[in-house]
């Protein structure tokens, strides 16, 4: 029987336990005694889970070892996770009361992302024997009661009115009254010296009206506010609900943060230093003034983000002091200990938060703390306020102004006492030169010793004069070196003091560092006869050197002087894909290894851009010189690496040759030379050419062209032409590519190939572009409303590359495209591949644009570049069409092997395949099996006028079919 009832508690309390009404930490009692005054309670409870509302407990065995269950009821129902459980044991003969506190807001695990900021704790406590527990009034915690009886074991069930449980303690009621007594005069003397500060700091900035008395005063009320706040002082005063309080917290870190950025930014005058600072400081502002308005809809969320703000502010604003520390700002110097202090007091409240620095005095340690650095901030700033200096406005004599005025100008005070024969420099000389203190003190003639040596005797000759003609002003510039043999430049302006007996008793003026004026002023000299960027010499030293070697070849017959000018080929374009930095880059490699093929006496000039010029004297004979300029050709041809990239460079040269006694001029052979280097253009660029006499007029008739083709589209001379474009599989007429003549009423139709390439030149390509963009779709939209059917007439129009670079282009087509109203895809905008492929990504953006408008899209000569398939398959094309070159049979009758893959992978994009260059009809069957669409070529018909393309079409009076083109194929 005995052992039923010794087992019968504990299967009870196992019963229970697995029930889940029990919490197991709650059957360990904790001892307490009359010498126990706090203990923390927050490990020895439990937190059971119970029901809504709710709990069933299991009570610690009493003295006659029987287990009681107790159920409490919630005063609001809950999730069940509500309740906490603890027991308590008095183990001495005398009853002990305890308070049971919870604080509402505590500093210390807090957190510092949705950190809680206050909330109440407790809602009741039901003990399971003996006096019921009370609650005790108090405003910022919920003070409980309890009484236990000499040998008694009270377990207490806790219904928490929030989740979370920062401190729970049990204190001695005297001690807890003692230290809420001590706690409150603390807080007192903060607030008052709080308030106090912030009272003088707002009288402050009502006498002076600097913008760092303002911002001072702001922080030192943010700091008040927050006071009030964290002490309760605004609750007892406003009777604040627990919901505004957390707002008013909330609002009150924002503000904290925020005026300590403004106070930083106005101190050191940051706007002064940066725009940008200001620009920074600014959006940083108003994102903190956005966080006090949003205390009022989330106030943790606001709270955690001024937290990490005021630890920013503390942060940058360390390393920016620091920085202008460093730089010997003064303002920056005073505030360094005080926002150093700043730092480790936002390390310590980080750690606060955190949890790791749990003592009950932290939490006011950083209250004092924060006081101290406003205090430390309010002395700072009333000493900029109170040293105002010594020199009050109105009080200032003539000679004063006159040394105030040399003080502010910052120049060098330079006194020399004739008499005594002495020169007094101030210590600012000897310290820029980095000399001995007191060098520079003593005898004129010591001078000559630091003066440089090209400037000894006209600063000698300018002191003498001074003193023999006892008048006028000495204005001289020298250079003075200093120990390590570097010379600075000063300016020095005086004049003489004359005595009573007439003679001149001292020299007095002031010196000036004149350096960086003199440096510009070389670097301007150096820039009027060298090229800035590789450093070689410009044209006009260029031509004055050749200039002088033909003067020296006149009395030295064997000497020959020989002009060669360069022109890397293509230069704009590859300067427009690498960029402008590359391309400089690229220039001074060609420079480094011109310069290497060089002699001495030879001279490499840059003439402008990516032109070179080269005066050759070391190479006497004529083979010799051509072998030189083959070895230049050759040595740009190699290529050059950068950026995981091989780039490979041509160049065009010209020379000019010279025997001596031709008295031509350096211009002219200059102009000579180049003239044969844009003969040598004509040929596609890696060329040499010797100037002839006969290139002049062939220059004169290319500039005569290009004057006459500025005037052919006001004369009517530029036509459009239209070759047809038939499909393969019935031959009847697709549509047409416009393309344009010029038929010259004097020399008869001029070569495209001609005029074009001089329209590239000068710029006139884009109006004949205009010009055929708009003729082409006026004579489209003619055909589509003339001969109807599905699908309807196109027309393809080519685009050079200056069309293509400009912005207009997408206006231009727009325009168009609305003038006419073509239906959607029928006006094909077509583009080389070399054209596309120099700027891939300003040509996928045209592209689609052109796309979006309802333009259609060719890539024409497909194949004959080094096109990357992954940009291919991300331009938008219509239309592929492949260069002739892969469509003509080779020698043995085959055509090219890629000619299979190009058509598949044009279908596999999605693209319809045009092939240009069919010469005959088996070209066009063989075409139609490998899977071409259209074609293409003199086989179907050269590029003719509209009225002819109105016959083939049918639309003439002699009514022939629109499938005329497949009867007369099948006559041919």
């Amino acid at each position: 029987m005995r052992i039923v009832r010794a087992l019968l508690p504990a299967l009870l309390l196992a019963i229970l336990t697995l029930a889940g009404t029990v919490p197991a930490a709650a059957l360990q009692p904790l001892s307490i005694g009359p010498d126990d005054t706090a203990i923390d309670l927050l490990g020895a409870i439990e937190r059971p889970m119970g029901q809504a509302d709710r709990i069933q407990v299991a009570t610690f065995p009493g003295a006659d070892g029987i287990v009681r269950r107790i159920e409490v009821r919630s005063e609001q129902t809950g999730d069940g996770r509500q309740w906490a459980v603890f027991a308590l044991r008095n183990d001495g003969d005398e009853q002990i009361d305890r308070l049971l506190v919870s604080p509402h807001f505590r500093l210390v695990g807090s957190g510092a992302l949705w950190p809680d900021l206050g909330d109440d704790r407790i809602r009741n406590v039901t003990a399971s024997q003996g006096v019921r527990p009370e609650r005790q009034s108090s405003d910022d915690a919920d003070v409980f009661v309890l009484t236990i009886d000499p040998g008694a074991t009270v377990t207490y069930v806790v219904e928490l009115a929030s989740p979370k449980l920062l401190q729970l303690t049990l204190w001695e009621p005297g001690v807890f009254k003692d230290k809420v007594n001590s706690f409150t005069l603390y807080r007192g003397i903060m607030l008052g010296i709080g308030g106090l500060l912030a009272l003088i700091l707002t009288i402050l900035f009502v006498v002076k009206g600097s913008v760092m008395f303002p911002a001072a005063a702001a922080l030192a009320w943010a700091v008040l506010v927050y006071l009030g706040v964290d002490f309760g002082f605004w609750r007892k005063i406003f009777e604040l609900t627990p919901e505004f309080e957390r707002i008013l917290r909330a609002g009150s870190e924002a503000a904290l943060a925020a005026t300590m950025l403004v106070f930083l930014f106005a101190y050191l005058n940051l706007n002064r230093w940066h725009v940008r600072y200001s620009h920074v400081m600014g959006a940083w502002l108003v994102f903190l003034l956005a966080l006090v308005w949003l205390a009022a809809y989330d106030a943790p969320v606001a709270a955690g983000i001024a937290r990490m703000s005021l630890g920013a502010v503390a942060v940058i604003g360390f390393v920016i002091v620091v920085w202008f520390a460093a730089k010997g700002y003064d303002r920056a110097v005073m505030l360094a200990p005080t926002w150093a202090l700043l730092v480790a007091w936002s390390a310590a409240g980080a750690a606060t938060i955190g949890g790791a620095l749990s003592n009950d005095i932290v939490a006011p340690a950083l209250v004092g703390g924060l006081v101290l650095i406003v205090l430390l901030i309010g002395f700072t700033v009333m000493q900029h306020a109170f040293s105002g200096g010594a020199v009050a406005p109105g009080q200032v004599s003539d000679v004063e102004r006159r040394a105030l005025a040399v003080t502010g100008s910052g120049d060098i005070v330079w006194d020399w006492d004739v008499e005594a024969d002495r020169v007094n420099a101030g210590h600012e000389l000897e310290q820029a030169l980095g000399l001995r203190r007191g060098a520079l003190e003593g005898p004129a003639a010591r001078w000559l010793d630091v003066v440089h040596s090209a400037d000894r005797d006209r600063f000698r000759a300018a002191l003498d004069a001074l003193v023999e003609e006892r008048q006028g002003r000495l204005v001289e510039t020298f250079r003075l070196r200093g120990p390590d043999g570097h010379y600075l430049w000063y300016l020095l302006r005086a004049r003489p003091v004359v005595g009573a007996d007439g003679e001149v008793v001292r020299c007095v003026g002031t010196l000036l560092d004149v350096t960086d004026s003199k440096t510009t002023e070389e670097r301007l000299l150096q820039n009027a006869v060298h090229d800035n960027l590789t450093g070689l010499p410009n044209r006009e030293l260029f031509v004055d050197r050749l200039d002088a070697a033909l003067a020296y070849a006149q009395s030295e017959p064997s000497l020959r002087p020989t002009v060669m000018v360069l022109d890397i080929d293509r230069y704009k374009k590859i300067n427009e894909s690498v960029g402008v930095t590359t391309g400089d880059t690229i220039l001074i490699t060609v420079v480094r290894r011109l310069s290497r093929l060089l002699k001495p006496q030879d001279t490499l000039a840059r003439l402008g851009g990516d032109q070179f010029g080269v005066l050759l004297l070391s190479e006497r004979d004529g083979e010799s010189i051509t072998a030189f300029a083959d070895t230049l050709k050759r040595t740009l041809r190699s290529p050059i690496t950068f950026g995981g990239r091989e780039l490979f460079l041509t160049a065009s040269i010209g020379l000019a040759l010279t025997d001596g006694r031709s008295g031509a001029s350096g211009d002219e052979m200059l102009k000579n030379a180049e003239v044969a280097m844009y003969h040598a253009k004509r040929f596609g660029g890696d060329h040499i050419e010797v100037f002839k006499p006969t290139m002049r007029v062939a220059t004169t008739d290319r500039v005569l062209i290009a004057g006459e083709l500025n005037r052919a589209l006001e004369r009517n001379e530029i036509k459009v032409h239209f070759q047809p474009i038939v499909r393969l599989e019935d031959r009847t007429i697709a549509g047409f590519e416009a393309l344009l003549r010029w038929e010259h009423p004097r020399y008869g139709r001029r070569s495209p190939s001609e005029f074009i390439a001089i329209a590239e030149e000068t710029g006139l390509i884009v109006d004949l572009g205009l010009f055929a963009l708009d003729e082409a779709a006026r004579q489209l939209a003619t055909w589509q409303a003339r001969v109807p059917g599905e699908p309807p007439l196109f027309m393809s129009v080519n685009v050079s590359s200056r069309q293509f670079l400009r912005q207009d282009l997408v206006q231009d087509i727009q325009n168009v495209l609305g003038r006419y109203a073509l239906p959607h895809g029928t006006l094909k905008i077509e583009l080389t591949e070399s054209l596309v492929m120099e700027n891939p990504e300003h040509a996928a953006q045209m592209l689609t644009r052109l796309r979006e408008l309802g333009a259609g899209l060719s890539l024409d000569d497909f194949g004959t570049g080094h096109s990357s398939l992954a940009y291919l398959q991300r331009f938008p094309f219509d239309v592929l069409k492949i260069d002739k070159s892969f469509v003509r049979p080779t020698g043995r009758g085959e055509r090219p092997v890629i000619l299979r893959s190009i058509v598949r992978l044009a279908h596999d994009l999605g693209m319809q395949v045009v092939a240009e260059g069919v010469e005959t009809d088996s070209d066009a069957v063989e075409l139609y099996h490998l899977g071409c669409v259209f074609a293409q070529g003199y086989a179907f018909g050269e590029a003719m006028s509209a009225e002819d393309c109105d016959r083939l079409l049918g639309l003439a009076p002699e009514g022939v079919a629109r499938r005329v083109m497949q009867g007369a194929l099948r006559r041919r």
